[in-house]
């Protein structure tokens, strides 16, 4: 099949296009011609909260992507169209995760021949943080397509209320240029941190509905039973860092808290998942995330919130704990895994999510599912 991915890709950095470039990657593995069509002008910078949106890394090996799509004209929304139906590409599969963008790529979609499948790659149909006109944008969006595939159960009952057509879950998958685990001692001594102490990750950007004031009030209680534990804050904020600093000082843990306020590359990520005990993911909301295939793939267990479909890839007591989105259920996830006497057992469980969470698996489904579609 001949295939157009939209969305971001290299010089674009983040999660999404590390997931687009490994989904194409993949597809070309199948024996697909693949290319990833991505963006001239993204977020207009006066709207883009972190310090960068570009890559720091090497432009990936082997791939055709394209800058194409200026999201603030409409003209050129148009003409990206017209590019793609001159190609004619057999599927056009389109990444989708906030209602900025809802305009442009479904313009583009909805300007596309018939003749043309169109399947949307959701991360997210409502926004983590309410926005003018989302819905209007959304239902715009969705109506352009004819099919979709959801990366959580919880996104796929959202879409429902938007639109009724053939739509397929898949979990999102373990990117495939991750390093490879590290041994816990050496990883702790590439940080400078300290072996004796038992270290809690949170990773990611650092946005209001994570909800890592929760997991610095539960931690500030945890830590008083078991003063040898730390809490390690690992991403660049997208709000104000100073109120979490404040609020560490507050409940008097800030000896007890390091914050690395920055964005993590991919060869970096082996380091600070390696050198935790367990991943903590304290979401007020979500729809799914990222971070928990990171675990998986280092072999992590992970404390989860029960929002959303955050939980759905952690299998209790097995993999990792769910707890509510509270101080206190928080505090008792920790403190369950502190009191858990062996862990040798979630290694096998590990081993069998990872082949389920393959991007190989993704791909064929996928191209399964295109074929279904009328």
């Amino acid at each position: 099949m001949n295939i157009i991915i939209l969305g971001p890709a290299y010089p674009f950095r983040g999660g999404i296009s590390d997931t687009n470039e490994a989904l194409c990657r993949n597809l070309m593995n199948e024996g697909h011609k693949v290319s990833i069509w991505t963006f001239t002008l993204q977020y207009p910078s006066l709207l883009f909260p972190g310090k960068t949106q570009y890559s720091q890394s090497k432009e990936p090996e082997k791939l055709d992507i394209q800058r194409k799509i200026n999201s603030l004209s409409a003209w050129n929304w148009i003409q990206v169209a017209k590019q793609i139906n001159k190609i004619q590409p057999d599927l056009v599969l389109v990444r989708y995760w906030t209602p900025f963008l809802a305009l442009t790529l479904g313009t583009i979609v909805g300007k596309l021949s018939k003749n043309i499948k169109k399947i949307a790659i959701t991360d997210n149909i409502r926004p983590h943080e309410n926005t003018i006109f989302q819905k209007q944008f959304t239902s715009y969006f969705c109506k352009q397509f004819d099919g979709f595939i959801t990366l959580s159960k919880a996104v796929a009952e959202e879409l429902s209320a938007f639109v009724q057509k053939p739509t397929l879950f898949l979990p999102h998958p373990i990117n495939d240029l991750i390093p490879p685990p590290e041994d816990q001692l050496k990883a702790q001594q590439e940080l400078a941190l300290d072996p004796s102490k038992k270290y809690f990750l949170f990773f990611g950007l650092i946005r209001k509905y994570k909800g890592l004031d929760l997991l610095l009030k539960a931690f500030a209680h945890l830590h008083k039973k078991y003063s040898n534990t730390h809490l390690l804050v690992v991403g660049e904020h997208y709000e104000s860092l100073q109120k979490y600093r404040d609020l560490a000082t507050s409940l008097e843990i800030e000896a007890s808290v390091t914050f690395e306020n920055r964005y993590i590359p991919n060869h970096e990520l082996s380091y600070w998942f390696s050198a935790c005990d367990l991943v903590v993911q304290p979401y007020k909301t979500a729809s799914q995330s990222g971070v928990t295939p990171l675990s998986i793939w280092f072999n992590k267990p992970t404390l989860v919130t029960k929002v959303g479909g955050l939980y759905e890839s952690v299998i209790p007591d097995k993999t990792g704990w769910i707890v509510d989105p509270t101080v206190e259920g928080i505090e008792k996830g920790m403190e369950n895994y502190l009191n858990l006497k062996n862990t040798e057992s979630f290694a096998h469980n590990f081993e069998l999510q990872q082949k389920k969470l393959s991007w190989s698996h993704f791909c064929k489904e996928c191209i399964k599912f295109s074929k279904t579609l009328p």
